[in-house]
């Protein structure tokens, strides 16, 4: 059964098949060298989730921040300190766009306090930022200190407007969201270069980071 109207021919079913389909080769190919076809399995996966939610009538702001996502994703694919630099300047600007999206669309953050089980998911989310932010503070060097601040911030914010919005997909793709980011932290600043765990981890963070973007496409498409 397709989420969908119509078969796995109508165009919807379709482009969410090309980005499923490119999600699955860029995790076979996530081990291998950088290259131009790792990049564009990357880029591709997210780009074709914009393309649906524009198909579908979706949010513009929605349909913004998954293409500066997509742009995040061909940065990130490389490596370097600049591609690095690039990717998280393309992703602070997506989470900005996404807190926009949330706050227009939901019913306001006085929803944190008004139902308990928000609340109780900020706070966590609060604490999970701390935490990661301590972390990071003392790894690395000062040129990156502030705009890592900023960032975590950033993505903080995108968490806690998300519990704003009515649709439960939206909110598990914040959370899975941030889970993603703070896995993606650690790996690049507090495990080892020789650390065993750097090659689950970094399936992980793609596992997370991808079904965070579907769950907040659907969520707004279907919810």
């Amino acid at each position: 059964m397709m989420p969908f109207p119509g078969g796995i021919e109508a165009n919807a079913n379709a482009t969410l098949l090309f980005s499923f389909v490119a999600a699955a080769i860029y995790a076979f190919a996530l081990d291998m060298p950088p290259k131009l076809t790792r990049t564009a399995a990357k880029t591709l996966a997210v780009a074709f989730l914009a393309v649906l939610a524009a198909m579908q009538g979706g949010p513009l702001l929605l349909v913004v921040a998954l293409a500066l996502s997509a742009i995040g994703d061909a940065f990130l694919s490389r490596d370097g300190e600049k591609a690095f630099l690039g990717g998280l300047a393309s992703f602070l600007t997506a989470h900005i766009v996404f807190v926009a999206l949330f706050l227009k669309t939901g019913g306001g953050l006085e929803l944190l306090s008004a139902q308990s089980w928000r609340g109780a998911i900020a706070l966590a989310m609060a604490a999970f930022s701390i935490v990661m932010l301590a972390a990071l503070w003392r790894r690395v060097g000062p040129q990156l200190r502030i705009p890592i601040a900023v960032y975590v911030a950033a993505i903080l914010a995108m968490g806690l407007s998300a519990l704003t919005i009515s649709y439960p997909w939206v909110i598990a793709g914040a959370v899975l969201f941030m889970a993603s980011d703070g896995l993606l932290a650690a790996e690049r600043f507090l495990l080892a270069a020789i650390s065993p765990h750097r090659m689950w981890i970094r399936y992980a963070v793609w596992v997370l980071y991808y079904a965070a973007q579907l769950a907040i496409t659907l969520g707004f498409l279907l919810g």
